[in-house]
């Protein structure tokens, strides 16, 4: 893996989410405005939209759904290409340096296709979450529920698949759904690789996160900030 390259996937990804999609401007007026909560989607490829340009990875489709809905958010895109939870426990120091309202954690995909211990993954996602704390006390924290290929048996899937609730269970965090839930193995859903969703696949994905998302968005601090 080329990590330098990947690592600038992950700038340009973040640079990008940034620059898009400014908010339309307003007369001038008071000096009060109302304020736009940022939500960091720290993850995989999965998340990075992998084969897709930016606007079509599902942070830039959910950003455009929660606009549509009434509940405008900034949406930055942390994902990194190849990253087992091992890198993101590493990693997510830099990201953090994105000032977040909330941070949807998406991680595990990687450890999963390679047979790591559903252990150690737990304990990097641990880091994750307990670094984000640390470093953004304020910010709200959710996790995405991943699974685990079936080649590797029965035994490890279920062991993988349970890491997501005990976590959630254990720092008291919500557990989205599977994110390839409807995605997974349908082949006109996805690339060529049989991994990576397609654009179609990624609206599905970007659907069923926002249903999920939305009552927690909906939460978020929009109180008015001065200009």
């Amino acid at each position: 893996m080329d990590n330098s390259r990947n690592v600038a996937e992950a700038k340009n990804n973040m640079s990008v989410m940034k620059a898009s999609e400014e908010p339309p401007k307003t007369p001038a007026g008071p000096s009060t405005s109302v304020r736009m909560p940022v939500v960091l989607f720290f993850g995989t490829s999965l998340t990075a939209g992998y084969g897709l340009d930016p606007e079509q990875a599902f942070p830039s489709l959910i950003e455009r759904k929660a606009r549509a809905d009434g509940l405008p958010i900034k949406a930055v895109n942390g994902g990194l290409s190849g990253e087992t939870t091992a890198g993101a426990a590493r990693r997510i120091d830099w990201v953090l340096r994105t000032p977040a309202d909330l941070v949807v954690v998406e991680g595990g995909a990687n450890d999963a296709l390679r047979g790591l211990s559903p252990d150690a993954a737990r304990a990097n996602l641990e880091q994750v979450i307990a670094t984000i704390r640390q470093k953004q006390p304020r910010a709200k924290i959710v996790l995405v529920q991943m699974e685990a290929p079936p080649n590797y048996g029965v035994t490890y899937t279920r062991s993988f698949r349970t890491i997501y609730a005990d976590i959630a269970r254990k720092e008291n965090v919500p557990l989205l759904p599977f994110l390839l839930d409807g995605v997974a193995g349908i082949s006109r859903l996805n690339q060529a690789d049989g991994v990576h969703p397609n654009l179609a696949g990624e609206r599905i994905v970007a659907d069923n996160l926002w249903k999920a998302l939305k009552p927690i968005v909906a939460q978020l601090d929009r109180g008015p900030k001065r200009g």
